[in-house]
């Protein structure tokens, strides 16, 4: 069962989940930078993280699963956000350049029946990054965060409905290192650093990105040589969140 719109609505407004916001949110910037005359959509409860780009995108909009509930959001203006079903999105096909999931296929009945819906209203080259609790992480286990309740899962997991939904894995990355209690929360940034460098698989999220391809990759039989495939990299304490970000790491590997 999922958790209420509103239990999550009090997570984000405490000290640790304004920390815990900034930790993946800026792992997000890095990613994909600006998001000017681009149309973004937030799967799951994704409020607090669609927040920042309100003024930039050219449409940003909020999802959220019928049974978590519905906010008002943003507040005092015009309302973005909608209920929708796990397996139907209230949107015609290929809509939006970027799909955020985040809070959404911990609890979700059917995962991959999710994750193609994602993709059916995703644009064609667009692009789709879900965070998911990490399976192990600590965060898995606190259930007084939204992180706790469902099923979480590994990148290798998050890899399989990704590409069972016909995306291609392009990147991924990990985040929240501090442990998930308040009195952690003013050293998050320091233990992000740390943590990401000494113990990646302590993280408490994984995150992974994924293209709407609309073409075909190779004809069958034929091998691939092996590719540079990005990885997300933490920025610098004090980096900014937001704008053009920083490159990718890249690392070898095959297809």
């Amino acid at each position: 069962m999922r958790r209420d719109v509103s239990d999550l609505k009090v997570f984000y407004a405490s000290r640790l989940g304004e920390a815990a916001r900034d930790m993946i949110l800026r792992q997000v910037a890095q990613a994909w930078g600006g998001m000017r005359d681009l149309d973004m959509l937030g799967v799951g409860y994704a409020t607090p993280y669609l927040a920042p780009y309100l003024t930039e995108a050219r449409r940003t909009v909020a999802a959220m699963p019928a049974a978590q509930g519905v906010e008002l959001w943003p507040r005092g203006e015009r309302v973005l956000a909608c209920l929708a079903a796990d397996n139907h999105l209230p949107f015609p096909n290929a809509l939006f350049d970027r799909i955020l999931m985040i809070h959404a296929l911990e609890e979700a009945d059917d995962p991959l029946a999710m994750m193609t819906e994602a993709r059916r209203v995703l644009a064609p080259s667009g692009r789709l990054i879900v965070v998911a609790a990490a399976r192990g992480g600590l965060w898995a286990h606190a259930e007084h965060t939204p992180f706790g309740h469902g099923r979480p899962f590994t990148r290798a997991q998050l890899e399989s409905v990704v590409k069972a939904a016909g995306l291609e894995p392009t990147a991924w990355s990990r985040a929240l290192y501090a442990p998930p209690y308040r009195g952690f929360a003013p050293w998050a940034e320091a233990v992000e650093q740390i943590g990401s460098r000494l113990a990646a698989p302590a993280s408490g999220v994984v995150m992974l990105e994924a293209v709407k391809q609309t073409f075909a990759v190779r004809p069958k039989g034929v091998l691939a040589p092996a590719v540079r495939r990005p990885v997300f990299q933490p920025a610098p304490i004090g980096a900014t969140r937001s704008g053009s970000g920083t490159p990718f790491a890249q690392r070898e590997t095959s297809p």
